[in-house]
């Protein structure tokens, strides 16, 4: 918040004409004031305005500020400022066609600002990446300071006034002496000097002390603005930390909240000091209320103070080994003494609920937890106090029951974190409590996928402020790009994202429309359709097959994928269009329509008619990469030769090629996997493409080519892949059903997840 708060102190001498220039009614003055921290944070430099693909970001950041400016109102005492507050949030909302140009606002009003300061001659920090002067990062600086300062005048009021007192008392008592010696004399000189000063010295302590209570007042009022600023922040940092499960950008460095905290511990403690020495001398009612509100914000800024630094997995599966840490902001202010112990229970989404709205928790125990308490910790070097739950395990979890098709991985818990800590200086302990992510509890591998699923939605669709844990049924396709696009990234580590190509292809997948063109961006998307309901002419979801396919990207074709040598998510009719003016040798990479965690070549050949015709390789899996590279791969099919538009396929790739292994010193001659396509194995034929005659892009068949894998230098080929369709009349293997124990027990949520396991395989 520097930039704003050097700018601050200019505004008064700007004209109106300026100022209403510089903030324009669709981005008020009050949004630039109450979001300075988190506008200077933005990145707003990186922005290419007139890249539509950085749409997505751009209205995230529209939706961030919303969301962050209805919170400032709520918390806003003044019913004026908070109405006036919510009305400029919802004039936001025009920003929402064209959420560019709000972009373009900011970016402008800083650069405005920054030239504004450069030509007033006030110096600045060092600009940081996104433009802004680095102290920004320091927040709520400025308002402690501020406070602080406010603080000290108090005091020095406090001082000031007992020096008058002393004053006062000394010349009274001056007078009376003066008084018994002149008592012939009234008008006395010296005794009307006297009582000139007693009345100015009387006059003078008046003013100060109504000065002093007045700054009470507005330190009182500024602490509460400032500390809700703080709340305010600290719930953006569990938002962000929440957000970051799909790839979003998220600062986990906890050291200004603490510092801010901790400051704020200090300024109260002050104000409450002076609060008591006023109503010493004063007393009244007034300052009873003033001692309460700061009693109200004590409580609630040492409750506020405790968060869950590193969360626990948000799948976790029963029997198994996790760890999370929980922080104290305000660790170094502890009282010492006694240890502090932080208790963890599992709590299920109706009990978070209840503790939302109640504070309190039913005594209901859900779940069993192993290794369920640790005790705060201060680290010195680090300044830092937390409780590390190392071996934490969940023994069993109890169920609700499921209404209608819903799954155990559809189920959300939390982990609730609860203690007693006393402050120094405060009299009584406080009850505090942390509550972690949702996050869904499974006992079998099997159910990870479906789990996982869960946990995207939740954390890419869920609103800030929500009632736990309640998410959307449906959601505009936009947002769904946004988060398909960012988990992709995250999970893959990669810095290129799904262009609009790739996003049109999945949405033509995800609501089975393969001839729509037109932009779907509203269109509503559901849960069913994300992960309940299984793709047409399939056997797995829309997510089971996107994550199949983040997975071989992660683990096969990062670096192909980051350099673009990928086109990815493509569908058939499409590829038709891009490829059937090419020369025959041209291919692309296509992530597969047809199996999970499937990567195909998409070739243009020669057809019998001397036309062309596009084929499709037998996808290759992980399984398949592990033997043998995509690089050597495409090196060896001789019937590949430059990747889509134009490239040379050896110099494109050479960089993925495998050095030849030189001869063993034992005499053995070495040898690799080398990948045969041989054309003439089609599982069927495709219509060709007549030279210089353009393609229908609709119903274009696509034939499926069969490779071979060879040894070298002593050839042994294996029988050619199968086609990615194939009429099955049964089950290629009969899988055996584990018979149940007679004696024990069964469990039925374990035997749920084999019997998933084993649909998943057939």
């Amino acid at each position: 918040m520097a930039l704003w708060a050097q700018m601050t102190p200019q505004l008064q001498y700007l004209p109106n004409q300026t100022l209403n220039e510089l903030y324009p009614d669709t981005f008020p003055l009050d949004v630039r004031h109450y979001l300075a921290s988190w506008i200077e944070e933005q990145r707003w430099e990186t922005f290419d305005v007139d890249n539509m693909e950085q749409e997505p970001q751009a209205r995230r950041l529209l939706d961030q500020m919303m969301h962050l400016l209805q919170e400032v109102a709520q918390l806003n005492p003044n019913v004026v400022e908070r109405v006036k507050l919510q009305h400029i949030s919802r004039n936001l909302s025009v920003f929402q066609q064209r959420p560019m140009q709000l972009v373009r606002t900011v970016r402008d009003i800083l650069r405005k600002e920054r030239h504004l300061l450069a030509q007033a001659q006030i110096p600045q920090g060092p600009p940081a990446i996104n433009g802004t002067p680095q102290p920004a990062r320091e927040d709520g600086k400025t308002d402690v300071e501020n406070l602080v300062v406010q603080v000290l005048e108090i005091q020095n009021l406090r001082q000031t006034l007992h020096q008058l007192q002393e004053d006062l008392n000394w010349e009274k008592q001056e007078l009376e002496s003066i008084q018994g010696q002149n008592e012939l004399d009234p008008q006395h000189s010296d005794q009307v000097a006297r009582q000139t000063r007693i009345q100015q010295l009387e006059y003078n302590y008046s003013v100060c002390a109504k000065k002093r209570v007045q700054l009470l007042h507005a330190a009182l009022c500024a602490l509460e603005q400032c500390q809700s600023c703080l709340i305010l922040r600290i719930k953006s940092w569990r938002w962000e930390q929440h957000r970051a499960t799909i790839g979003m950008h998220f600062d986990d460095n906890l050291g200004p909240l603490q510092t801010w905290c901790e400051q704020l511990l200090i300024v109260n403690g002050n104000l409450r000091q002076e609060l008591m020495l006023v109503n010493r001398d004063h007393g009244g009612a007034e300052f009873h209320k003033l001692q309460e509100s700061l009693a109200h914000l004590l409580q609630t800024l040492i409750q506020s103070s405790l968060v869950v630094d590193k969360q626990p997995p948000q799948v976790i599966k029963t029997q198994s080994k996790f760890s999370t840490t929980v922080r104290y902001l305000l660790g170094e202010k502890m009282a010492p003494g006694k240890p502090v112990l932080l208790k963890a229970q599992i709590i299920t989404e109706a009990q978070a609920r209840n503790l939302g709205q109640q504070g309190v928790v039913h005594n209901e125990n859900v779940g069993e937890l192993i290794n369920s308490t640790a005790i705060l910790e201060h680290n010195t070097s680090s300044k830092s106090t937390c409780a590390t739950f190392r071996n934490m395990s969940i023994r069993r979890i109890k169920r609700a029951d499921r209404k209608g098709s819903e799954s155990v991985t559809e189920e959300k818990f939390a982990l609730l974190f609860t203690t007693e800590i006393t402050i120094t200086g405060c009299e009584s302990p406080y009850s505090i409590q942390a509550i972690s992510l949702p996050v869904v509890v499974i006992v079998h591998g099997s159910q990870e996928i479906n789990a996982m699923a869960t946990i995207i939605w939740d954390c890419a669709f869920s609103e800030p402020n929500r009632i736990p844990f309640v998410v959307p049924d449906r959601v505009p396709w936009k947002q769904m790009c946004e988060a398909l696009s960012s988990k992709f990234m995250s999970e893959v580590q990669t810095h290129r994202c799904l262009d609009r190509y790739n996003l049109h292809f999945l949405a033509q997948k995800i609501f089975d429309q393969p001839d729509i063109s037109e932009d779907l961006s509203n269109m509503p998307v559901s849960w069913a359709q994300f992960n309940k309901e299984v793709l047409p002419g399939r056997n797995f979801t829309f997510w089971q097959w996107f994550e199949g396919v983040m997975d071989l990207t992660k683990k096969c074709l990062r670096d192909y994928w980051t350099d673009g040598l990928i086109f990815g998510f493509i569908g058939k009719q499409h590829l038709h269009v891009i490829l059937q003016n090419k020369p025959s040798g041209t291919f692309l990479l296509r992530f597969s329509d047809s199996e999970i965690g499937g990567i195909t070549i998409a070739y243009v050949g020669p057809a019998e008619n001397g036309g062309r015709k596009i084929q499709n390789i037998q996808p290759f899996t992980k399984k398949d990469l592990d033997s043998a590279g995509l690089g050597d791969r495409i090196r060896d099919i001789i019937c590949i030769t430059h990747v889509y538009p134009d490239l040379p396929k050896d110099e494109v790739f050479k960089k993925f090629f495998t050095v030849p292994s030189p001869p063993n010193p034992d005499g053995y001659l070495p040898f690799k996997l080398t990948t045969v396509v041989n054309p003439g194995d089609q599982g069927s034929s495709t219509a060709s493409i007549p030279p210089d005659t353009p393609m229908d892009i609709f119903g274009q068949p696509m034939s499926v080519y069969g490779r071979q894998e060879m040894f070298s230098p002593l050839p042994q080929s294996t029988p050619p892949y199968m086609p990615e369709q194939i009429p099955v009349q049964g089950p290629l293997f009969q899988s055996p059903m584990p018979q149940a124990p007679s004696s024990e027990e069964i469990d039925m949520e374990a035997l749920e997840g084999i019997l998933s396991s084993i649909c998943q395989k057939d």
